[in-house]
Formats: C-alpha cells, sequence, structure tokens
C-alpha cells in the first residue's frame, strides 16, 4: 500500500523500510523519559519487531507506516504511520461508490527523537499526512487519539484544530503495561482548509 514519499519545508517522509532501522536504533536511543505515554522501541530487536509489523501491516492494506527524516542532515529522527485505513461500503449508484481509496484513516505511531521534540518536524509531518489524506485520498475524517495523560500530545492536536470527541475507556495498552484511556481527537474534510491554514501559519513562525 505505501509507495508514497512525501517532502515537506523541514522533513521528508520515507516508506518506512528495513534499511531503517539504525536510524530508528539511534533516534530512540538516550531519550530518558521522553516517551513516557508512548510505545516506542528501544534496541535493534525491538526496532526490527516494529518495522516487520509496520510491513505486514502495509501488505494487508490496513496501515501506511513512514520513517521521518530531517531535510537538513538527512538523519532518521522518529516515524509514524495512516493506521486503521477504512474503505467503506458505498452503494451502488452512491457518488463514492467503487473508489479504490481510503474514506477514513486514523494518524499514529508518531514518535521523534529528542532533538527533534519543539521543533517544525512534527507540524510538517502533520501536515504532509493531512495534506495527502484529504487532497489525494479525498478522505472524509482523520481520527487521532493519544493517552489521555499526555498533556504535551492533546496540546498539539489542540493548537492544530483537532476537536476533542471524548474519552475512550481502557481503550488500548499503554506504555506503562496498563490499559490505556485514550482521548480521541478528529478532524473532518469541511475542516481541513483552516487546519491548514493553521500548520502554515506553525511553520512560517
Amino acid at each position: 500500500m505505501n509507495d508514497l514519499v512525501l517532502t515537506g519545508t523541514h522533513v521528508r517522509l520515507e516508506p518506512l523500510q528495513r534499511v531503517h532501522i539504525q536510524g530508528l536504533v539511534k533516534a530512540a536511543a538516550n531519550n530518558g523519559g521522553l516517551f513516557q505515554w508512548s510505545l516506542v522501541p528501544t534496541g535493534e530487536s525491538e526496532v526490527e519487531r516494529y518495522v516487520e509489523t509496520a510491513l505486514a501491516w502495509n501488505e494487508a492494506g490496513t496501515a501506511a507506516a513512514f520513517a521521518i527524516v530531517r531535510l537538513a542532515d538527512a538523519e532518521v529522527i522518529g516515524s509514524t504511520r495512516f493506521w486503521n485505513v477504512e474503505k467503506w461500503l458505498w452503494p451502488v449508484g452512491h457518488a463514492r461508490h467503487g473508489r479504490e481509496r481510503p474514506d477514513a484513516c486514523e494518524i499514529g505511531y508518531t514518535w521523534l527523537t529528542g532533538s527533534a521534540i519543539r521543533t517544525a518536524a512534527n507540524t510538517d509531518s502533520k501536515k504532509l499526512l493531512l495534506g495527502h489524506a484529504f487532497e489525494t485520498w479525498g478522505v472524509l475524517r482523520i481520527c487521532l487519539h493519544t493517552d489521555e495523560r499526555n498533556v504535551r500530545s492533546r496540546a498539539a492536536i489542540e493548537r492544530i484544530g483537532g476537536k476533542f470527541e471524548g474519552i475512550l475507556r481502557a481503550h488500548r495498552m499503554a506504555a506503562d503495561y496498563t490499559p490505556r484511556n485514550s482521548a480521541r481527537y478528529s478532524i473532518l474534510a469541511g475542516e481541513w482548509p483552516e487546519v491548514k491554514r493553521r500548520l502554515e501559519g506553525l511553520l512560517q513562525k
């Protein structure tokens, strides 16, 4: 499913492959408590499993994972992905019947190395992913989840215009291996122009 290369002003999103393993190992290393709320692989064996799982999901058509590469130095600085990719069963005669492209998906599994936090990397990545989903795929909805306790992540989603929908209780396994309550956000196709303006404004600062 994933043969996309998306290039922005600060980062390039490359389809996640085995060649990125060493870069991800380095990006995830020595980051202390940075990944308190995110399931980030550490060490070569964990990263290998992470990449193999991503490739399997890609083959199944349910996800499209990327390595985030910083343009300034070509360093792998993290990862992100489309996932929970949905194609709805539109009835015959409907304008969207027979579409090959997704109708909705989630953006998640996003993490960055310490040196990329509070830089333009995440904003640029989100602009690339959202732009492709809404403008090329023509999706109707993008969903984003984060740990209810992850104040930094929730603030970042709200800053770009994600709409809070509620808390999903015991939704997934948390990074501390407890049942995680997830804060659920969404962006709809009609909201994308305003979200895009916000992202462009943030990138200009």
